[in-house]
């Protein structure tokens, strides 16, 4: 039971992180918009979190989860406007 709720949390963070991540950080970055740039993002966050595969409670499904989170997160992000912070 822990170890689905962490790949979900995995998933669900990877998500809205890089989601805010391109929305912030990478509006007026051209690589980004390219299609294959979730793809990348998401092996690349996989790669990076499969050797964290070797504690009891994460696994490789975790490292998959989070490396399909980010490229949601990055497909989201690029297309959604940026954020506006209005001021009262």
């Amino acid at each position: 039971m822990l170890g689905l709720i962490v790949t979900a949390t995995a998933l669900v963070g990877g998500f809205v992180v890089a989601r805010d991540f391109v929305r912030r950080r990478l509006r007026y970055v051209d690589a980004v918009k390219r299609p294959s740039a979730p793809l990348i993002a998401g092996v690349a966050a996989a790669a990076v979190a499969l050797p964290i595969a070797f504690l009891p409670v994460v696994t490789i499904g975790t490292a998959v989860a989070l490396g399909v989170g980010v490229a949601g997160g990055v497909a989201s992000g690029r297309n959604a406007p940026p954020r506006t912070t209005e001021t009262p």
